[in-house]
């Protein structure tokens, strides 16, 4: 069933961001903290941050990660380079990062609460992981 398609002022503010990553070999690790979509120009700027626990009792990190993003749902690297482009119903979008694919699925179904599902393979990287976003 489509979803109301969702446009770059209905992501303006501050998310609550938990993710669940899982690797081929077993391990799995967490993230935990905010991603915040502000204003910027034309488009938004993307910033997340939390800690970043991994697997075998290593000690938390602080991670952090930005992206731009454009009002066609464009998003972008900090750098400049093009990432994906975020379906504004929902569904699959793909980044070829040599030499790893990466998919996504974003779900929109329950919104304001979404989700966007990773999925990376290649010789480089191999697994999968969960982003929940609910308003903060």
């Amino acid at each position: 069933m489509p979803t109301e398609p969702r446009v770059l002022a209905d992501f303006l503010g501050t998310w609550s961001l938990k993710k669940t990553i899982r690797e081929a070999n077993g391990r799995t690790a967490a993230f935990e903290g905010t991603a915040v979509w502000t204003a910027e120009n034309d488009g938004a700027l993307y910033t997340e941050r939390g800690t970043l626990t991994l697997a075998g009792g290593a000690a938390p990190l602080s991670a952090e990660r930005r992206y731009r993003w454009t009002q066609a749902l464009d998003v972008f690297f900090d750098d400049g380079r093009f990432f994906h482009r975020v379906p504004d119903q929902g569904g699959q979008a793909a980044h070829w990062c040599d030499p790893d694919q990466y998919d996504v699925t974003w779900g929109f179904e329950s919104w304001p609460c979404f989700s966007a599902k990773w999925v990376v393979r290649g010789p480089r990287k191999d697994y999968e992981m969960m982003c929940r976003y609910a308003p903060a």
